[in-house]
């Protein structure tokens, strides 16, 4: 009688695969799981993930804008959290020494 394995194990080995590239005989061989298994689990994946996927959304030029400008004061903040925390390190370095 052969191995079971749960859903989450095949997903994982599928996404071995399918999102990092690996080869499918070479996954089937060191994880010991006949080829035709593997294959099956595979296409299950694909097949459970393309359902998953959403279409495509047309973003309008000025949702597109805002979420630009959303961007760039997230990016500004983040700029001004970081020189902070620069003088900051260098106000603890300096008393250290």
């Amino acid at each position: 009688m052969g191995k079971h394995h749960n859903q989450e194990y095949r997903d994982y080995v599928s996404k071995l695969v399918v999102e990092e590239g690996r080869v499918m005989r070479e996954v089937a061989y060191e994880l010991e799981i006949p080829y035709g298994t593997l294959h099956r689990w595979v296409s299950n994946y694909k097949q459970k993930t393309k359902e998953k996927k959403s279409p495509e959304k047309y973003i309008t030029p000025s949702e597109h804008e805002k979420a630009l400008k959303q961007r760039d004061k997230e990016i500004q903040k983040l700029m001004e959290e970081n020189e902070i925390l620069k003088k900051a390190m260098h106000i603890f370095t300096k008393n250290q020494g």
